[in-house]
């Protein structure tokens, strides 16, 4: 294998398995065809190709799903990860607690939500607890200091309506889709990595009035996320990224919302944006062409 064609084969990992087995051996012969032998590196220009059209494609497959469940379950996942995020700062003083909330989200992933919600209903009881200060299952010695990344104490900036704005509602998706029987596709793995991303600010006092560099991780990953969500509805016609983001916006509105006065312009003006960036993905599918599968 040359390293022409080797770099080709890795850029197709955008492609949806399914895609590359149907059509990765014509695609990579139409490639290398196209391309002088004697070059290592495919050019730019179809390299951003393969990258563009593989998402192009992943979200084109995703369509295939039933609309509301996958959306559903698209936006627990979303909130179990912030769950999840909001603790691993923490994770050193409470070990026990973030294994049992990876667990949730990683049971989430996989759709197992029968599995899932008794953590995630576990796990939410004792965030609201370590925001009101009640002892649930064990006790646990407060205030609760970050060990890396943060320098406010657990919910040192949050009430107890802030400390189960994540869990809770995933806990309400969870129990529909528990209950309806029904199974979306499985999420992707590399949705543990959004939890680091996350875990770098408080979503409840952001603090964009003078901004670090961990707290601009997590206003970039979050505005990204709710623009791809309208790139995809909008491509598509599909609103299940509209669903996953009004679920997303509605937990992360109800523990900003808790300090709403106290909040700066800054914190209010990107509030704003991420709501009309959802506000945007519902209405972008509107007059979209959709597409037929065999």
């Amino acid at each position: 294998m040359t390293p022409l064609e080797r770099r080709y084969r890795r850029l197709m990992w955008a492609y949806p398995r399914a895609y590359r087995s149907a059509h990765g051996d014509e695609l990579l012969d139409v490639l290398l065809g196209h391309t002088d032998p004697k070059r290592s590196r495919p050019p730019l220009k179809e390299a951003a190709g393969l990258l563009v059209n593989g998402l192009r494609e992943r979200v084109w497959q995703a369509t295939t799903a039933p609309m509301w469940a996958d959306g559903l379950h698209l936006g627990v996942t979303a909130l179990c990860a912030a769950h999840l995020s909001g603790w691993l700062p923490y994770a050193t003083s409470i070990p026990v607690w973030c294994a049992l909330s990876t667990l949730g989200l990683i049971l989430t992933i996989m759709g197992r939500f029968r599995l899932a919600l008794p953590l995630v209903l576990l796990t939410g009881i004792k965030s609201w607890t370590l925001g009101t200060g009640v002892v649930f299952v064990d006790a646990t010695l407060l205030p609760i200091e970050p060990a890396f990344l943060m320098h406010d104490a657990l919910y040192g900036n949050s009430g107890p309506i802030g400390a189960a704005a994540w869990s809770l509602p995933a806990c309400a998706g969870l129990a529909i889709l528990a209950v309806r029987g029904e199974r979306p596709r499985r999420r992707s793995l590399w949705w543990p990595a959004v939890v680091p991303l996350l875990a770098v600010a408080d979503p409840a006092w952001m603090a964009l009035d003078d901004p670090s560099p961990l707290v601009l991780v997590r206003v970039v990953a979050e505005a990204a996320t709710l623009a791809g969500a309208v790139w995809a509805g909008r491509m598509t016609g599909d609103r299940r990224w509209a669903l996953a983001a009004a679920l997303y916006l509605v937990a992360g509105s109800t523990a900003f919302g808790e300090h709403l006065v106290d909040q700066s312009r800054q914190n209010l003006a990107y509030w704003g944006l991420l709501a009309f960036l959802t506000l945007v993905a519902a209405v972008a599918p509107r007059g979209s062409r959709t597409r037929a599968f065999d």
